[in-house]
């Protein structure tokens, strides 16, 4: 069997996540619109007759305004490192910047092939994706480059083809029918944010974390207590939102993608907390599980 790790590299917004869901062609990322939504290292597990590909989504890559950023693009650089290959994601449709060549500069100097992966093709015309593949060519020697579109599944096929290529004879990772290797509390929380990211307005997104603090029985169902934690009273209004409205409306759509994936009934409550300048505070970082804590080997 072929197997191994193939890590998703980019700016955000770049696609990893869609194009994550599209491999597994279940969800087991959250998207949105919104950039900077992938905060953690998410595996992906596929697996079929003759391979397993374990993908390693990761936070985009950006310029931090906080210890939360800092800590997403450490996350990222090190997903890069200890993978068999490495998919450089990259916006089609948005032209070459200085990011991108922060990124690619990065990556230059791993030892691992690299493929190009230009998301988005179906927003632009065959001979301005012809142009990209010359103007991308010159500026690193990848190992492949393919043109995609994560959205309309264009290309993907061939893509997991020639990666299979790239992966040696192994062992099998993981059980056959499993698609993620995070806790259904990491998942549940996941869910729960993007609903935040959907429905809320510009200055929420990266203010907002989810706790699942309790998971119980209740009349047979499955009880869900989760606190939304943010920085300010403001953002707490919002997320509440009039005569509780918006509050109700994330748990109503979290509920609907919850029970989807656990194949059950559920009860879902949501609470909200402030809990000020916590992406600065590396104690709350690590209690979120956004730090590792290291143990000291000595």
């Amino acid at each position: 069997m072929k197997s191994g790790f193939i890590a998703l590299v980019g700016r955000p917004n770049a696609g990893k996540s869609t194009l994550l869901n599209a491999l597994l062609q279940q969800k087991v990322a959250i998207i949105s619109p919104k950039p900077q939504t992938t905060r953690n290292q998410i595996r992906g597990i596929r697996t079929d007759e003759d391979s397993q590909l374990i993908f390693v989504d990761t936070p985009g890559i950006h310029k931090p305004h906080h210890e939360l950023g800092a800590q997403m693009n450490k996350e990222a650089f090190a997903a890069a490192s200890g993978v068999d290959c490495i998919y450089l994601l990259v916006d089609a449709s948005v032209p070459f910047g200085t990011g991108d060549e922060f990124v690619l500069s990065a990556l230059k100097e791993k030892k691992i092939p690299v493929f190009l992966i230009l998301n988005k093709i179906d927003l632009l015309s065959r001979d301005k994706i012809m142009d990209l593949l010359i103007e991308w060519s010159k500026r690193h020697d990848f190992a492949e480059i393919f043109p995609i579109s994560a959205k309309e599944n264009t290309n993907l096929g061939e893509l997991i083809t020639i990666t299979k290529t790239y992966m040696e004879d192994g062992i099998q990772y993981y059980p056959e029918d499993q698609i993620c290797d995070y806790p259904e509390q990491f998942i549940i929380s996941e869910l729960i944010r993007e609903k935040v990211l959907l429905l809320t307005e510009e200055e929420i997104p990266h203010s907002v974390a989810v706790v699942i603090e309790r998971m119980g029985r209740k009349k047979g169902k499955l009880l869900i207590n989760a606190m939304i934690l943010v920085e300010r009273s403001s953002q707490k209004g919002i997320i509440i939102g009039k005569q509780g409205s918006m509050i109700k409306e994330i748990g109503t759509q979290a509920r609907k993608d919850i029970e989807g994936i656990l194949g059950e009934s559920i009860y879902l409550e949501c609470f909200v907390r402030v809990e000020k300048d916590w992406r600065n505070r590396k104690s709350k970082l690590q209690q979120l599980g956004y730090i590792q804590i290291e143990v000291d080997d000595e």
